[in-house]
């Protein structure tokens, strides 16, 4: 695969690190990538050719006139860390294959080896009940008993059973396939929200994996983000509980003629069976 994969940096990195990450529920793997690309001074380390993993479905008209196929990016990024003691190699893709997923994460994994990575990281949604005005809750999972001891110490939620949909799980399973560490850091989202980007679990996520990869960066602006959304998914919220209503209630005006006596013979047990 030495014609997919275009290094076009020769950096001497430090035991680094390797973060991916691709679109996903709540965008929560985006959000956090592409905030530490902004507030990190990122070098260009190389890319993909996309169109070995991606066909394109049409193509734009400007003016009048076709335009070439464009393809999703893959992209490599680095950043030497002065503080700790690992560099960060950053790979941010900005769709994920239909069908050749597994492909891709082997590509990554080739350019991780190429640089000595240590350990590879994802990060992804959680979706669970809790609620939006709840703190989001971190979820940490790894590729063998000895990460996720290493995971304790900064006291996230225990997964026992749990899928990671997408390449932010695949790629840990190509990870252990070749004997490196991976780790996978969830952040807690709502159901009815799993489809609303979410700085909120992003924040939550980010705070652990600065601590874990010794990374001093300002999450203020982010956390402006996660308040900003927050009023974006109390909307959704109460829509899907006016949905939730409108589907499990029936009018009025469509009960029988006899409602009204029906509506009086109400039992002790019937109630209980309303309390439950």
């Amino acid at each position: 695969m030495n014609n997919i994969i275009k290094i076009t940096a020769r950096p001497r990195l430090r035991s680094p690190n390797l973060l991916a990450a691709w679109p996903g529920i709540g965008n929560v793997a985006m959000i956090i990538a592409n905030y530490l690309k902004a507030k990190l001074p990122f070098k260009e380390l190389g890319y993909l050719e996309a169109s070995h993993f991606f066909d394109p479905i049409g193509v734009l008209v400007k003016d009048n006139v076709v335009e070439a196929p464009t393809f999703p990016q893959s992209r490599f990024y680095y950043w030497k860390n002065d503080v700790g003691n690992s560099d960060l190699i950053l790979f941010i893709g900005d769709d994920q294959p239909a069908s050749k997923g597994y492909d891709l994460a082997n590509c990554i994994m080739d350019v991780g080896e190429k640089f000595s990575v240590k350990r590879i990281y994802t990060c992804a949604a959680a979706i669970t009940r809790i609620h939006h005005t709840e703190p989001p809750k971190v979820w940490g999972v790894a590729t063998s008993p000895h990460v996720a001891d290493d995971l304790a110490k900064y006291r996230l939620q225990h997964a026992t059973n749990l899928q990671i949909a997408g390449l932010n799980g695949l790629l840990l399973g190509v990870a252990k396939e070749r004997k490196i560490d991976g780790i996978c850091l969830l952040g807690e989202v709502p159901v009815y929200a799993s489809r609303v980007p979410n700085p909120m679990a992003a924040l939550a996520v980010l705070k652990v994996l600065a601590e874990i990869l010794t990374v001093k960066i300002d999450f203020s602006e982010l956390a402006k983000m996660a308040i900003e959304a927050g009023e974006r998914i109390k909307q959704v919220a109460a829509q899907a509980m006016e949905e939730y209503i409108d589907y499990f209630t029936e009018p009025i005006w469509e009960r029988g003629a006899d409602y009204g006596e029906e509506d009086e013979e109400i039992t002790g047990d019937d109630e209980e069976e309303d309390r439950n």
